[in-house]
C-alpha cells in the first residue's frame, strides 16, 4: 500500500494532539494516511501500554487512517542510532509517502525532540540506494519523501505555516478523547499529570482557535518545515 502521508509520533496520542485535524481533512480529500507510533508510551503515569494500544486503535478508527503500527522502541530511552533509523527506513520504503509528519523539533518531553530528529534523519537516509533493507526477505527500493514537516506540541513554537481545520476540529477532539486514560476525567483516581489537567484538554481547542484567528478561520494547526516553503502562485495563499 502506498500512502500519501505518513505521520510519526513518539507516543500514542502525539499525532492526534499535533496534527489530528490536518489528517482528518486530508482523509476527507481522498488521501491515504498512515500513523506509526515509535513507542507504546509504557512509562506514562496513567493507564498502561495495553490500554494505550486499544485507545490508539480507536483513534485510528475515528480519524479514518489506513494503517497504524507501533515500532515498540523503548519509551524515554530510545536513541537516534543506526538500528532505529533502519526500522523507520523500512517503513518509509514500504509505504512510500510523499509527506512525512513528525514530532515537534523542541518540546517539554525529551522523546518529542528525539523522535523528531530520528524520523527526519531516517527520511533522508531512506533515499540512499546503498543502504539495503528487506521487507519479508525482499529487497526494498530507496525512497525519500518529498516533504518532512513537524507538528507543534507542548511549547508554543512559531509555525512556518498553518492548516485550516475549521471543519475538522471535532474529528481531532474525538480522536484525542479516545485516550481516556491520559486526559482529564473528574472521576479518575489516577495521579495527576501535566496532560491530565483540565486546562491542558481545553488548551487543545483554544490553541487551534488561536492559530485559526491568525489566518481568519475558526481553527488551525501549525507546522514547522525543514526548508523554505514554496507556492505556485500568490493566489494560493490565504
Amino acid at each position: 500500500m502506498k500512502l500519501d502521508i505518513l505521520a510519526f509520533g513518539a507516543h500514542p496520542d502525539d499525532v492526534e494532539l499535533g496534527c489530528g485535524g490536518t489528517l482528518a481533512k486530508e482523509i476527507s480529500l481522498g488521501k491515504k494516511i498512515g500513523i506509526i507510533d515509535l513507542t507504546q508510551g509504557e512509562l506514562g503515569t496513567r493507564g498502561s501500554a495495553e490500554i494505550r494500544l486499544r485507545e490508539s486503535e480507536e483513534a485510528k478508527r475515528i480519524l479514518g487512517a489506513s494503517i497504524r503500527e507501533n515500532l515498540g522502541f523503548e519509551d524515554g530511552f530510545f536513541v537516534n542510532n543506526r538500528e532505529n533509523q533502519l526500522e523507520i527506513i523500512k517503513k518509509i520504503r514500504q509505504y512510500k509517502p510523499e509527506i512525512v509528519l513528525c514530532n515537534a523539533i523542541d518540546d517539554r518531553h525529551i522523546d518529542h525532540g528525539k523522535g523528531s530528529k530520528l524520523v527526519s534523519d531516517a527520511c533522508f537516509l531512506s533515499g540512499l540506494r546503498r543502504i539495503e533493507t528487506l521487507l519479508e526477505g525482499t529487497p526494498q527500493e530507496a525512497w525519500r519523501p518529498k516533504h518532512v514537516y513537524h507538528y507543534i506540541q507542548w511549547k508554543n513554537l512559531q509555525p512556518d505555516f498553518v492548516v485550516d481545520i475549521s471543519n475538522f476540529i471535532q474529528n481531532k477532539l474525538d480522536a484525542v478523547l479516545a485516550y481516556a486514560s491520559q486526559f482529564y476525567d473528574a472521576k479518575s483516581n489516577e495521579p495527576t499529570t501535566p496532560i491530565s489537567d483540565k486546562n491542558f484538554l481545553e488548551s487543545v481547542s483554544y490553541r487551534a482557535h488561536d492559530l485559526g484567528r491568525l489566518i481568519g478561520t475558526d481553527f488551525a494547526e501549525g507546522f514547522t518545515a525543514e526548508r523554505v516553503i514554496a507556492v505556485d502562485t500568490l493566489t494560493n495563499l490565504k
